[in-house]
């Protein structure tokens, strides 16, 4: 496939090295020749230098011959004019676009199919990023919760602790233990080491778990690997920006929410839009104010502003000044590994959000959804089996019988709106919603070959 790819931010960079890696054709347009070069030393990619919404810029980048345009330049205006542009002088099949400003996200007339933009999927950062956090909010204790099939299943990351019921057994202890809750242990990582798991598994304390489960059954599962954690009362925000807004007003109605921003101007609108929350003027840094505000009392405190600095000392302050859990937003994903797991319990990825909503739509056969995990290294996919026993390589065989490639397992499929959790004897059915885990993301065009019927891959 060949994909135009406008921003070599870090999201632009990161899609960039997760295509390049899979044979796709990709050419990496940018105002920036420094960032450019760095791209085109590391990876197998095309670079242009110039304004991604120049048509004599796209003209240098072959736009003419793309299947594919994505644009993440940090200018909403500049990606929106640049698929217009595509659309006009291009007729580019597929344009993606990131918009971040809510004045355009709010007004669905701006991309109507007849005379608005030209924009066939719309990525929000802030609004995927709010949402991960509020799941991890409404599971406490979770590391990622991913949602497949509209929310019917989930796939769950968390630390196995000593006092779980689960760690020092095997998994086949699970079953015995729980008879009437459906579940699968799809990976286990322990000290970065991918482990597939069988019956015979030990789960040992400190494992990174993933497992899948009906989203009925998330926290029955949870209680397994990891004492109960009680639920999350007291939010404390820190950051007024985009996300921080959100975040707020996602979740004013269930919980008690503070929200700290430093701008004066920022904090009047604040005031002037959330309802419930309490929107304080200050700096997260200063001690003496997360005292005053009862920081002790915290369940969570989620660092959030543009600033990764600030974001990781505030986050340090408040754990060291009682805050029960910290959520970490940093948008440099070589700090990631250095910050989680420490007193940083969660380190959030904008990039690695979004990559996985981007994946989704460039992904081969009829996959409905890509989620990327642990940093990028790991995937877990949703697709749809089409066919029959003899055009599919799925449809009409038993799970045993399906050539998966190594490190991939199938944890559960969706039917008519009904979960059914994998086991060896269950038969893929056209239509059928397959959830699948790949460890090994070099491995996914082999996933993709086994859902594309009358496809050609090169």
């Amino acid at each position: 496939m060949k994909i135009l790819i406008l921003g070599a931010g870090q999201v632009g960079g990161t899609l960039a090295e997760n295509l390049a890696s899979e044979a796709n054709d990709i050419t990496v347009v940018d105002t920036d020749p420094v960032r450019l070069r760095e791209l085109q030393d590391r990876l197998d990619i095309r670079t242009v230098q110039g304004k991604a919404s120049y048509p004599t810029v796209l003209d240098q980048a072959d736009a003419d011959n793309a299947d594919m345009l994505i644009a993440v330049t940090n200018s909403d205006e500049t990606n929106m004019v640049a698929c217009q542009i595509a659309s006009i002088l291009y007729s580019t099949p597929t344009k993606i676009s990131r918009i971040r400003a809510s004045a355009y996200l709010s007004n669905n007339k701006l991309f109507e199919k007849n005379g608005g933009f030209p924009v066939d999927v719309m990525i929000s950062p802030e609004h995927l990023v709010t949402r991960h956090i509020t799941r991890l909010i409404e599971y406490p204790g979770a590391l990622q919760v991913l949602e497949f099939s509209k929310g019917l299943v989930r796939l769950v990351a968390i630390r196995a602790t000593e006092g779980g019921p689960l760690v020092g057994r095997e998994l086949s202890y699970l079953r015995t233990h729980m008879p009437k809750i459906e579940t699968r242990v799809a990976a286990i990582f322990r000290k970065d080491r991918a482990i597939m798991p069988r019956g015979d598994t030990v789960l040992e304390d400190g494992d990174e778990v993933f497992f899948i489960a009906g989203a009925d059954h998330i926290r029955s599962v949870m209680s397994e690997l990891q004492p109960l954690v009680k639920n999350y009362k007291r939010i404390f925000i820190c950051g007024g920006g985009n996300i921080g807004q959100r975040l707020a007003y996602t979740l004013e109605n269930r919980y008690q929410v503070k929200l700290l921003e430093r701008n004066h101007e920022r904090c009047v609108l604040l005031s002037e839009n959330l309802r419930k929350t309490v929107v304080l003027e200050g700096n997260a840094a200063d001690k003496d104010i997360l005292l005053e505000e009862n920081i002790e009392n915290t369940d969570v405190f989620c660092a959030v502003t543009n600033d990764d600095e600030a974001n990781i000392m505030a986050s340090l302050l408040a754990k060291r000044l009682g805050a029960r859990k910290v959520f970490t937003l940093i948008n440099n994903p070589d700090y990631v590994d250095l910050i989680q797991g420490g007193e940083i319990d969660v380190a959030i990825s904008p990039q690695q959000t979004t990559i996985g909503s981007l994946l989704t739509h460039v992904r081969r056969g009829d996959v409905v959804n890509v989620h990327s995990l642990r940093r990028g290294a790991a995937e877990a996919i949703e697709a749809i089996a089409h066919g029959d026993h003899k055009s599919s390589k799925v449809v009409g065989r038993r799970l045993d019988e399906i050539n998966l490639p190594q490190g991939a397992t199938i944890g559960a499929i969706v039917r008519h709106n009904e979960v059914l959790i994998a086991h060896d004897h269950l038969r893929v059915q056209p239509d059928d919603h397959v959830i699948l885990f790949l460890v090994d993301k070099s491995r996914v065009r082999e996933v993709e070959k086994l859902f594309s019927v009358g496809l050609t891959f090169f």
